[in-house]
């Protein structure tokens, strides 16, 4: 029996409903669980600002998602610098016209340190709805205040934020119409190619991902409600498009100095923040039984009349600690 094209537009259509149906039980769930929850999280926070160093070694004992982009050189300063950190689903409680519970906001508290001016650094992830039919992440650079010759990113970071504004103060340009890399943009991108070595966890503060614009998303998501969908050719559905703009957009997709700064965002929204207290326990008891571990050596070294330095502790991490050291 075969299937006429119409049967199978309306069964996309079917399923493009039951997947906005999804959507909306994960946005009341998210927005119902913050709701019973906030008042807890005022009350963690009244008293973890009276443990010295609590962030620091909910740090040190990052999920693998945080752990893997954070390197020995920001270890030193985010685990020996950090004073607070809090996360807010900022379009909840003020909601924005087409805003999400989903977007959420980082704000990072320093303590002086060796290689930035700021005390606060503040990051914001939208939840946005495109034309092209992407959902998910978007944000903004932000750029930071590094001391001289303390730039951690190697200039990344900075160029990344020129290159986003230059680009947000251009003409838009439409459909196949050529889309060329400004003076910043190109500069961003001879940098990352002579780029060396991992990159760090503070390009972090430069992703953009899918950038979406307010105005734009309001428009999808006020469609979405009254059913009304976009063009095809809007959504980008269709095959046979321009490969000359196609490379136009990799060339984009090439500027993205942190790929994965949706992923780590999610990890620190969803686990890192709610699961603080797990972390710390953690480390209390990793400290804990590594001192058991350095006193039980230095019985046997001198049972055994040895007298040789007892071994440093091992901790979960090879890299700085909260107080300058590496381990």
């Amino acid at each position: 029996m075969s299937v006429t094209a119409e049967e199978i537009m309306a069964t996309y259509e079917d399923l493009a409903k039951l997947e906005a149906e999804f959507d909306n039980v994960e946005t009341e769930t998210i927005r119902y669980q913050y709701k019973i929850s906030k008042d807890l999280y005022v009350k963690r926070a009244e008293v973890i600002a009276k443990i010295n160093d609590f962030w620091p070694l909910v740090f040190e004992q990052a999920p693998m998602d945080i752990d893997e982009h954070i390197q020995p050189a920001d270890s030193a300063v985010l685990l020996g610098a950090i004073k607070d950190f809090k996360v807010e689903r900022f379009e909840i409680d003020n909601p924005v016209e087409g805003g999400d519970p989903r977007s959420v906001s980082f704000r990072f508290e320093f303590n002086e340190n060796d290689h930035f001016e700021d005390k606060v650094l503040e990051k914001k992830f939208w939840w946005r709805h495109g034309k092209d039919g992407s959902i998910g992440y978007c944000s903004e650079p932000v750029e930071i205040k590094w001391k001289e010759g303390k730039d951690l990113t190697n200039g990344l970071l900075s160029l990344a934020k020129a290159a986003f504004d230059e680009q947000k103060a251009a003409p838009k340009k439409e459909g196949k119409e050529k889309k060329e890399l400004g003076k910043a943009a190109a500069a961003l991108k001879k940098k990352m190619e002579d780029h060396e070595g991992e990159v760090s966890f503070f390009a972090w503060f430069g992703f953009v991902g899918d950038y979406v614009t307010a105005e734009e998303n309001a428009e999808v998501v006020a469609k979405k409600k009254t059913g009304v969908e976009f063009p095809l050719e809007d959504a980008e559905m269709a095959d046979g498009g321009d490969d000359e703009d196609d490379e136009d957009w990799e060339d984009e997709e090439d500027l993205e100095i942190f790929p994965v700064g949706d992923d780590v965002a999610m990890a620190l929204a969803d686990d890192l923040w709610p699961n603080a207290l797990k972390y710390f326990t953690h480390a209390q008891e990793e400290e804990g039984l590594s001192d058991v571990e350095y006193e039980s050596g230095d019985e046997e070294e001198e049972e055994d009349g040895e007298g040789a330095a007892a071994k440093p502790k091992q901790k979960k991490h090879k890299k700085a600690c909260a107080h300058g050291c590496e381990h």
